[in-house]
This record gives structure tokens, sequence and C-alpha cells, in this order.
């Protein structure tokens, strides 16, 4: 059914659009990954910075809000004194510490 077609059918009382829907099959909404209420905002992202977020949330196995969501968190720690760093980071600035450096 058209939308033009749909819209003047929902407006002249057809059920046509109630049998629609009621022959409509079921759809599988996400699940949220917190119980925590969240509030929804818009970020303009230069499409190359986007692509990489995408990349490093894909590498790890999370969505690209999650990670985005993990940064904000901590950055926000940071600016609390209270940081929060991932294991890997860690990982990754001890094996730079065992590594000897040019004299």
């Amino acid at each position: 059914m058209h939308r033009n077609e749909a819209t003047k059918r929902f407006h002249d009382g057809d059920d046509a659009l109630a049998d629609l829907i009621d022959e409509s099959q079921p759809v599988e909404l996400p699940i949220p990954d917190t119980d925590v209420p969240m509030v929804s905002r818009s970020v303009r992202l230069p499409l190359e910075t986007y692509e990489r977020v995408r990349a490093a949330a894909e590498a790890r196995g999370i969505g690209v809000t999650t990670l985005m969501r993990q940064w904000i968190e901590a950055g926000l720690a940071d600016l609390d004194e209270s940081a929060t760093v991932s294991l890997a980071d860690v990982r990754r600035a001890l094996a730079a510490l065992s590594r000897p450096t040019a004299a």
C-alpha cells in the first residue's frame, strides 16, 4: 500500500490499516545493554572519525554507542582524578616500560 493511499484510508476511518498491522510479524527489539535510564543525544562526527570509532567498537565486539559511552565515562573519570583504564592500556604501558630505550 502506498503511503498516500494509507494516509487517506486512515483519515477516512478505513479498517484496512488495522488489518494490515494485525497481519504483520512480531519484531525483535534489541535488548538494552544497561538498566540505567539513558538520554539520547546526537553527535555530528566527520565520516573518517565515525569509521574509526566503528572499527574500534567492532574490534572489541561492542556497539558504537557503547564504546563512545565508555570513552566519555573514562574522560569524565579522568577529570575527577578517579580515572579508570582498560586492562589493554595497562598491558601496553607495562610492555613499553620493559623495552630498553635508545641512549
